[in-house]
């Protein structure tokens, strides 16, 4: 469906698709149809594990914990590090767009780095980015 080759998944499609409460969890179960489907590359960095896995270890919900990195290595997930080019390329990004939050910044900044095509995201601010195609899960069912 799609010629992209490399994907940058931000927190939140990723919390839709694993904890299946949210009014998007069909749109994302479609979505990572699509991207398996594809063959595409998957990344999403080390920001996304201190995002998601908040609640879980609050909760002490082991079993979240272990869908999480169940999901992370069944679909092949590349996990970027922060390094000091991606924090540089972060700055810079927060410099441009000053509303954007770091961590927003530090995870498109690892998607432009790393060579992704696109940004997938449910933030509709981040679209205003534009070395990265930065898409929504509704952008990405309507395309």
């Amino acid at each position: 469906m799609r010629d992209f080759k490399r994907i940058f998944i931000d927190t939140s499609p990723i919390v839709y698709f694993l904890d299946g409460e949210s009014v998007f969890h069909e749109l994302t179960k479609k979505i990572f149809d699509d991207i398996f489907q594809c063959n595409c590359e998957i990344l999403t960095s080390v920001v996304t594990c201190a995002e998601y896995l908040v609640v879980p270890y609050r909760d002490n919900n082991k079993t979240n914990i272990n869908s999480f990195w169940q999901f992370i290595h069944q679909c092949d997930v590349n996990i970027c590090h922060i390094d000091v080019k991606i924090a540089e390329k972060a700055a810079k990004i927060r410099a441009d767009y000053r509303h954007f939050k770091a961590f927003d910044s530090m995870q498109i900044a690892a998607a432009c780095v790393n060579g992704c095509d696109v940004f997938l995201t449910n933030d509709k601010q981040l679209r205003q980015y534009e070395e990265i195609k930065c898409i929504t899960i509704k952008d990405w069912i309507v395309e």
